[in-house]
């Protein structure tokens, strides 16, 4: 690994945090740097440290109305699921003399509106977040139990790419490759008249779930197949992979980011440019959310011109899991 020369982002909250260019590189090619000892070897949060106590109040102030949104599917959708060696649940319901309980077997944490926490995707030989290793990963380490345990409260940013492209004349298809690129972020941020901050979460509307949730049973049977298979499978869009998303998220100090989409980023993986994945995850420790049902938010955005949100997410406390269903909520 090489170490950069120790530029820093100051101002607009930067606290003088090392650019992204100025991160150690990982000496594979990629391009790809790595934020473990920016937050230390030890730490289990990632970018979710730039919730800050002014990121939560900077929340707080977006509520005005007390408009409450759920932004989760049912947790039964998809239906079937879509990646590959993912299953339904099984809901089991014991009727008693005096009431009843009910369990669930089966049940993939990821397998609806969700968010990967940093156990879910290594990078290469290098490892998990913080270089750990599969061993390290035998203990409690890096659970997604790390996130609930405070919870996520913070400012919301729907970046809503069908409103923007059809307000310019413009049309989204949901069925096709269609990489959201950041300088067209920035163009909505300019037209939603949002500056980011740091301890934002983006929230990316692709229109993709819409779409999905209007096909019929046949046309969902359809998208099941692998996500990550180059040469064919589904193709959806999403955010740009790459290296330059990646620095373009850490120089703003974005904590998370979130899309309506299966992957968050664009399907299908293009392998010359990388998987943004593993920049995100292991490399800068930034959960990721899918499947995110940010209808409701964009109807609401639509009805006053407000794209901004108090957030609040409470992930599953599961010691050691990989990811946890997002139980996320906007509120206005």
């Amino acid at each position: 690994m090489v170490a950069g020369n120790g530029e820093l982002v100051n101002g607009a909250g930067g606290g003088g945090r090392p650019r992204y260019r100025d991160l150690p590189a990982v000496e594979d090619g990629s391009g790809a740097r790595l934020a473990w000892d920016y937050f230390g070897r030890k730490d289990e949060l990632g970018t979710l440290n730039f919730i800050s106590p002014e990121a939560v109040l900077r929340g707080r102030d977006e509520i005005r109305t007390g408009e409450r949104i759920g932004l989760t599917l049912p947790q039964d959708l998809p239906d079937p699921p879509l990646s590959v060696g993912r299953r339904p649940y099984e809901h089991a319901i014991e009727v008693r003399r005096n009431g009843r309980d009910d369990s669930v077997s089966s049940f993939f944490l990821q397998g609806s509106s969700q968010w990967d926490g940093l156990r879910h995707v290594r990078y290469k030989q290098f490892g998990y977040y913080g270089g750990r290793q599969e061993e390290d990963l035998n203990g409690d380490e890096l659970g997604v139990d790390r996130m609930a345990e405070a919870g996520i409260v913070t400012r919301g940013v729907l970046i809503d790419v069908p409103a923007f492209r059809a307000a310019a004349g413009r049309t989204s298809q949901a069925d096709t490759r269609d990489p959201v690129t950041v300088a067209e972020i920035e163009e909505i941020c300019a037209w939603e008249r949002v500056d980011l901050a740091p301890g934002d979460i983006l929230l990316l509307r692709t229109g993709w779930l819409a779409w999905y949730l209007g096909l019929d049973a046949a046309g969902r049977e359809s998208l099941r197949a692998s996500l990550h298979n180059s040469e064919g499978g589904l193709e959806c869009p999403g955010l740009a992979s790459g290296v330059g998303t990646a620095e373009w998220l850490w120089d703003r100090g974005i904590a998370a980011v979130a899309a309506d989409n299966p992957a968050l980023e664009v399907l299908r993986v293009d392998r010359v440019v990388g998987f943004l994945h593993r920049f995100l995850i292991p490399m800068l420790g930034m959960p990721i959310g899918e499947y995110w049902y940010l209808e409701g938010l964009h109807q609401a955005a639509a009805g006053d011109g407000r794209f901004t949100c108090c957030l609040f997410s409470q992930p599953l406390r599961i010691p050691r899991a990989a990811g946890s269903p997002s139980n996320a909520l906007a509120v206005r």
